[in-house]
């Protein structure tokens, strides 16, 4: 006589909680993250901190540049060197559309050396 094989019948209880499809995480899994992108923060935010200031250096650096060569051409076209504020050549929208600009690093206005006619200061050292 052949047997007739039962199925076998498991209890919730027998199996392992990580194979019931249980899709949460681990409380140590949670603190490994959280530790990970605390590092991660650590090294990357003095970098973008820094990139910023030097950008904000290069850009006055920029402007310093363009207030030189439209103060060259206010010469050659006028036969004068613009007044040391720069009042005059920065209200002229041909030579400055947007308005005079101001040093992005701490705001100030840029002046012209009386003698030298180039742009006093701004040299804004890197840390």
């Amino acid at each position: 006589m052949k047997r007739r094989s039962t199925p076998v019948i498991r209890s919730e209880r027998s199996r392992s909680p990580r194979r019931s499809g249980s899709r949460g995480f681990t409380l140590l899994e949670l603190i490994a993250a959280v530790v990970i992108l605390g590092i991660i923060a650590w090294v990357v935010l003095p970098r973008l901190s820094d990139g910023s200031l030097d950008a904000k250096r290069n850009a006055c650096y920029m402007n310093k540049a363009d207030i030189e060569v439209q103060t060259e051409l206010w010469y050659r076209n006028k036969g004068s060197w613009p007044a040391t504020n720069l009042s005059n050549v920065g209200a002229d929208v041909e030579y400055f559309p947007d308005g005079l600009p101001t040093c992005p690093v701490d705001g100030t206005a840029y002046t012209l050396d009386g003698a030298t006619h180039q742009v006093i200061g701004h040299d804004h050292p890197s840390s």
